[in-house]
């Protein structure tokens, strides 16, 4: 039990607000004046992230970094829905005079989904294999939808992304290398930069065929198990268009710790199992993007400097090393022999 907490810490690093009591109040007596019901209760999940409880009803209070963003993703949500896609949340008209605007963030209603005491984890094979068929469905649903939102929504580039995240890994080593031992940090530079080489050569893999509204960030939090046991997915700050694969290649990268770094055990997965025959997608595989994303944020966040926080680091950094430079090794060799 006690590797099993070890391993879901190192991998699922999500924000908690500590909460700011004052703000919340303000909050609270904005929403009493500007929603058509009484508020009786908030309780804050993450950074601008409520949970309102009002008379006859809860909801979630989400805020939103512009009005354009509230607006794609209200307008983005009703068209999948219309389309088919039913597992997620509906935003709820509760606004007197929409928009809400308190203190330079727009802020949307969104419906409140009950969820099962039994949590959605990448621990259980079957919540990865039913989250990727969520996925997966997610997809053929909002292919119907890329032409109408290009323009809208960015085209994901995948390489561009990975580039300037290896930037700023690089501009956080002096801080990094007081935690972590050189030969480590030389192998992840190693990594990333033969990943990097050769996502270049074969980038086209991500670039042609099929167009789909990419979710962006398939972590175990942005998918919910209700109370009826139905599984939802959340969160859609990070579409963008491109193809499947870049979903599919972040979801092998968020579950690989859960299945021990088995380039074997990804075959099982139908989804992923369809790209590893593809030379890019091996090569991206490669990558060591949460090692850079957690880094980076942690540094810029400075939480760092906080306890659990550098433990759960350097459980993902050096605890899992000699796994991930086998599996590694794993990929190199396939791609000699291919």
């Amino acid at each position: 039990m006690e590797c099993r907490e070890t391993l879901m810490k190192a991998v699922n690093l999500t924000f908690k607000g500590e909460g700011d009591d004052l703000f919340q109040n303000r909050l609270f007596s904005y929403l009493q004046k500007q929603l058509n019901i009484p508020i009786k209760e908030i309780l804050q999940i993450r950074k601008q992230v409520y949970k309102v409880n009002a008379e006859g009803i809860d909801f979630i209070l989400k805020g939103f970094s512009s009005y354009h963003q509230l607006v794609l993703q209200k307008d983005f949500l009703t068209w999948l829905k219309r389309e088919g896609f039913q597992k997620t949340y509906s935003f709820y008209p509760l606004e007197k005079n929409p928009p809400l605007l308190f203190e330079q963030t727009y802020y949307g209603c969104l419906e409140f989904i009950e969820t099962s005491k039994n949590e959605f984890t990448f621990y259980k094979q079957s919540d990865r294999l039913n989250g990727l068929k969520l996925l997966s469905h997610f997809h053929d649903v909002n292919e119907k939808l890329v032409k109408q939102y290009t323009g809208n929504i960015p085209s994901f580039n995948q390489l561009g992304k990975w580039q300037e995240r290896t930037m700023s890994f690089l501009n956080n080593l002096p801080v990094i290398r007081y935690f972590v031992q050189k030969e480590i940090i030389n192998d992840m530079l190693i990594w990333a930069d033969w990943s990097l080489k050769g996502l270049e050569k074969e980038l086209n893999v991500f670039e042609n065929g099929k167009k789909v509204i990419l979710h962006g960030d398939v972590a175990h939090h942005n998918f919910l198990r209700s109370k009826n046991k139905d599984i939802y997915l959340i969160d859609f700050d990070l579409i963008s268009i491109g193809t499947p694969r870049s979903d599919c290649l972040q979801y092998a990268n968020r579950i690989l710790p859960f299945i021990h770094w088995s380039f074997q055990e990804l075959g099982n997965y139908k989804e992923i199992a369809a790209y590893l025959n593809e030379k890019g997608f091996i090569y991206a595989l490669a990558f060591p993007t949460d090692i850079f994303r957690e880094w980076n944020r942690a540094i810029r966040e400075q939480t760092y400097l906080q306890s659990t926080k550098i433990q759960q680091l350097l459980e993902m950094t050096v605890g899992q090393f000699q796994q991930r430079h086998s599996f590694i090794k794993e990929l190199q060799r396939f791609l000699h022999v291919k």
